[in-house]
């Protein structure tokens, strides 16, 4: 439906976010070089070069890290076949400002975009947000549409998650719908909390919501869903055969990206000879590696899957920062907070600075083996 016709108040107000817009993004541009220097060296490799095929790239995330997952896959439809959302919502979600007044992307985020019952805000409407993501592939900012039919999607939304609510989720289903996806798979029949869904008894009671948002549910969510995402997948390896590689995150992206210093990749031992898959699984808000260690990337039940299969799986990391980019929550960004100009943000975009950062590391990836770093 058409936006509402501007006031006055409105314009004023829109043209004053925009001057005050400018002024940051000049800011940001003084201050990226400035903070780009780090306190300390981190002693870790660069990303190596394993000759993957990209043709058939997959995502996944867990709240702020589905929404990278849905946003990944709509940008680079091209390449991404495939992307699993748990507690996350449609693409584009926040960047929709109200008129009048002015709301900011991130109040989007933090309201329709979690729990819009709690915050008496309305869902996400998938309609508008179709509509909107049409205009970006008209504009050439991402990938054509038509790519999403032949995308594989499972989506999961616990009934006991109060954080992002399964009527976001919801909108994410009619989303893929009005694209024409045919193969999509959603799940919400668990009394499952906020976070990522295991079957290790070390993890948290199912329905709870607490830190470090793993729960025990009895279902090994990443093997059901790598399932879906690629039909046909062997069973799990009962003994790992290959190594975690600890990267140099820093090469792919400036300080304003949010990145942390190194990010993580599970690669099979069959993968130093064998042309193998890549996954991309992003963590949640206060997921972090530096938050909760190797209990993401290395419990979250992904690897397994991955070494029987022939799949890399790239874990990239953002870091937590109460200054410039603020993001305490070490959350992905779907709100804007990368951007240059946080009013005209570009996360949603190819040219968003964590999408540049995760893209240029699965080229990476795709290099001859023992190809140098450029």
């Amino acid at each position: 439906m058409p936006l509402p016709k501007q006031s006055s108040t409105a314009v004023s107000l829109e043209r004053t976010a925009m001057r005050v817009g400018r002024k940051l993004a000049m800011l940001a541009a003084w201050l990226t070089p400035v903070l780009a220097v780090r306190s300390e060296a981190v002693s870790v490799q660069p990303l190596p070069a394993f000759q993957v095929d990209l043709t058939q790239t997959t995502v996944s995330g867990l709240s702020s890290g589905a929404y990278m997952a849905g946003q990944f896959a709509v940008i680079h439809s091209s390449m991404i076949t495939g992307a699993g959302i748990v507690a996350g919502g449609p693409y584009n979600c926040a960047s929709r400002p109200g008129w009048p007044p002015f709301t900011l992307y991130w109040s989007n985020a933090t309201r329709a975009c979690m729990n819009p019952q709690a915050t008496e805000s309305s869902p996400p409407d998938a309609v508008v947000l179709w509509r909107d993501a049409q205009q970006i592939a008209q504009a050439g900012r991402i990938d054509a549409l038509p790519n999403l039919r032949r995308q594989k999607i499972y989506l999961f939304s616990g009934r006991e998650d109060k954080t992002v609510a399964t009527a976001v989720v919801d909108q994410v289903r009619h989303f893929y719908a009005l694209a024409g996806t045919a193969s999509i798979h959603y799940r919400n029949d668990l009394q499952a909390g906020h976070g990522m869904v295991t079957n290790d008894p070390g993890d948290s009671a199912c329905s709870l919501t607490a830190a470090p948002y793993f729960n025990n549910c009895g279902l090994p969510l990443a093997r059901e869903m790598l399932s879906h995402l690629y039909p046909g997948l062997g069973p799990p390896s009962a003994q790992l055969s290959g190594s975690t590689i600890k990267f140099d995150q820093r090469r792919y992206a400036g300080y304003r990206a949010g990145l942390d210093d190194a990010g993580y990749a599970y690669v099979p031992a069959a993968c130093s000879s064998r042309r193998c898959r890549v996954h991309v699984a992003f963590h949640g808000c206060m997921q972090g590696a530096a938050l909760v260690k190797d209990h993401f990337y290395g419990r979250a039940g992904y690897n397994a899957v991955a070494d029987a299969n022939g799949i890399i799986v790239l874990y990239p990391q953002v870091r937590t920062s109460w200054f410039y980019p603020y993001n305490p929550g070490g959350c992905w960004d779907y709100w804007g907070y990368s951007s240059a100009n946080p009013f005209r943000p570009d996360f949603h975009t190819r040219e968003g600075a964590q999408v540049r950062a995760v893209y240029a590391m699965l080229q990476r990836l795709a290099q001859p083996r023992n190809a140098p770093h450029p």
